[in-house]
């Protein structure tokens, strides 16, 4: 009996140190972040203060395009692509057009909408967005490049309470929208492929339209209808007519579009008609928006304005929000495409964008009556601001997202910071990272954050990456080698990847870490002491971190990053 006892004593002694040693191995290969600071600071901002009645434009910089937008009442909610981010379909609310607030994914479950496996430019893009005052409901409806989703339609009563799941629509194509009439008729309208065998050049698109069935949340069989073939003039052959939106107003319909692709030749046109299904007659004056027809290297260059949506603004004036960049002094795309507004002429037949055919400037008037609060009680800021973020709050700001996946998978938030359990996956795979992700919202920016972590192998990595996408991305983090600890800066590019510098380092507490850009020039930077920095690899080129180079349609993203599948090693 003694010796019974003295064996399960024995078992219980060893399966608590064993737990315990496992659990404290598990606590060292997390990495803990905190007290991390962006700050932006362009040019364009300094040297255009704000007076008391304007507000900047972009409203929402970095990657935040295709936007579209809604209001009921005086409430206005908007959204724009997220692509393979987590979560899908970032949503904004506003009373005013000019103060946003951040209400986090349409899309947040991952059982109903998972990219896993999708490269960063897949995912969900071009949402629309329509209030229906028939039966009180909003709609977004998107085309979504994973789990075979297609094109999908969500809904809700409230958008500040979440939405509805997903159902899966009938039709292929992309960029639709949804448009409710005054007789309580639905309609979509989106992009697809000319019908087959006509098919007349590379980048040929037409826009389709369809009857809904707001009962059964089912496009009718039978009733879509090409209402838009080629563009504004089949004959000048345009290309990538698309991002369809559709109005009424004074008993007439409109149709506006996105025409010449989302590059150097984007512009925003428009269509009108007696009927919803046509035929609808371009306007003579078209496009209504574009940046295309100026010198290339004019200052403070915004360009590829187009996606563009329309809504009646406060003040009864109309306004209209569509994408745009801003590139850096190479004329690289680092920031990528950003949701810009204007005010809108409709005093005419047509609607025409207020400025929209010169030099987009980065200043506007308000809406009488509204006071900017950008960046104060809440609102998401613009123009050059200071984010910190010290891990203190229950709720992590939206501005974090996840990649292919929630960053709740690997995030918990203690005493301590932000604590990532790193996944056996690296940056450069096709899956969900353990990364937690912020938009670059600057040409010019500092980016610093501390990471207390010890690696225990090789295969140990933490630090911060800057991404582009899985191809094209900057590494610097904290890693390896036998039994020295090394930090190390990796540079891949077109998958290939390179080590440009690495120092063996001794860990006492935590280290400070620091990556600052100016224009296309990128730095990063050590502190062992958390105050005196040491540069690692000199001045390193942002083209790989531009769209330029890598492609996609993504803007770039800085992360704090661990992994346990290292393969970048000190030479």
């Amino acid at each position: 009996m003694i010796k019974r006892n003295i064996f399960f004593t024995t078992v219980i002694l060893l399966f608590f140190f064993h737990g315990s040693a496992q659990k404290k191995m598990q606590t060292k290969k997390t990495a803990v972040f905190s007290n991390v600071v962006y700050n932006g600071d362009d040019h364009i901002y300094n040297s255009n203060p704000l007076k008391s009645d304007e507000f900047y434009t972009p409203i929402l910089q970095g990657c935040y395009p295709d936007p579209a937008i809604t209001k009921k009442g005086d409430d206005y909610y908007m959204v724009c692509s997220s692509f393979a981010m987590f979560p899908g379909v970032p949503i904004f609310h506003s009373k005013d057009l000019v103060n946003w607030t951040d209400l986090g994914g349409v899309l947040n479950n991952v059982s109903e909408f998972n990219p896993h496996d999708t490269g960063i430019s897949e995912g969900v893009y071009a949402p629309g967005i329509t209030y229906n005052p028939h039966n009180d409901t909003f709609y977004m409806i998107v085309t979504a490049f994973s789990g075979g989703l297609g094109n999908i339609i969500v809904k809700t009563n409230d958008p500040m309470k979440g939405w509805g799941s997903p159902i899966k629509l009938a039709f292929g194509g992309i960029d639709p929208s949804i448009f409710f009439d005054d007789n309580g008729k639905s309609y979509i309208v989106h992009n697809d492929a000319p019908d087959k065998g006509k098919e007349l050049y590379e980048g040929h698109r037409v826009i389709k339209i369809w009857e809904y069935d707001l009962n059964i949340d089912k496009v009718i069989p039978g009733s879509d209808k090409i209402i838009v073939d080629g563009g504004v003039n089949l004959s000048k052959k345009p290309i990538w007519i698309e991002a369809p939106h559709l109005y009424k107003k004074d008993g007439k319909y409109y149709l506006m579009c996105a025409e010449g692709g989302t590059g150097d030749n984007h512009s925003e046109v428009i269509f009108s008609s007696d009927n919803p299904k046509g035929p609808f007659k371009p306007s003579s004056n078209n496009p209504i928006l574009t940046q295309r027809y100026f010198p290339k290297d004019r200052t403070n260059k915004v360009d590829w304005a187009g996606h563009a949506d329309l809504i009646l603004g406060p003040d009864n004036k109309y306004y209209g929000v569509f994408l745009g960049i801003r590139p850096n002094n190479q004329d690289r795309v680092n920031t990528g495409r950003e949701t810009f507004i204007l005010p809108v002429d409709w005093s005419g037949d047509f609607p025409v964008f207020e400025n929209g055919l010169i030099p987009l400037q980065p200043k506007l008037k308000m809406p009488a009556g509204v006071t900017n609060k950008t960046g104060k009680e809440g609102f998401f800021p613009n123009g050059n601001f200071v984010f910190t973020e010290n891990f203190a709050s229950k709720n992590l700001d939206y501005r974090w997202i996840g990649l292919r996946g929630p960053r709740e998978n690997f995030i918990s938030l203690s005493k301590k910071g932000l604590e990532i359990t790193p996944f056996e996956v690296s940056i450069k795979e096709v899956k969900p990272t353990s990364t937690l992700f912020y938009r670059q919202q600057h040409n010019t920016f500092l980016f610093t954050a501390t990471v207390d972590y010890k690696p225990q192998s090789e295969r140990d990595l933490a630090g911060i990456v800057c991404l582009q996408n899985e191809r094209f991305n900057y590494v610097f983090g904290i890693t390896k080698k036998g039994d020295d600890t090394f930090i190390l800066l990796e540079r891949t590019e077109k998958g290939q990847s390179k080590i440009i510098a690495s120092s063996k380092i001794k860990i006492i507490n935590s280290l400070r870490l620091q990556v600052k850009a100016t224009g296309d020039n990128y730095e990063f930077s050590y502190a062992v002491n958390g105050i005196d920095f040491e540069n690692l690899g000199g001045v390193v080129s942002g083209d790989i971190l531009s769209t330029n180079i890598a492609g996609g349609f993504t803007g770039a993203l800085v992360g704090l990053y661990a992994t346990a599948a290292n393969d970048a090693h000190p030479e």
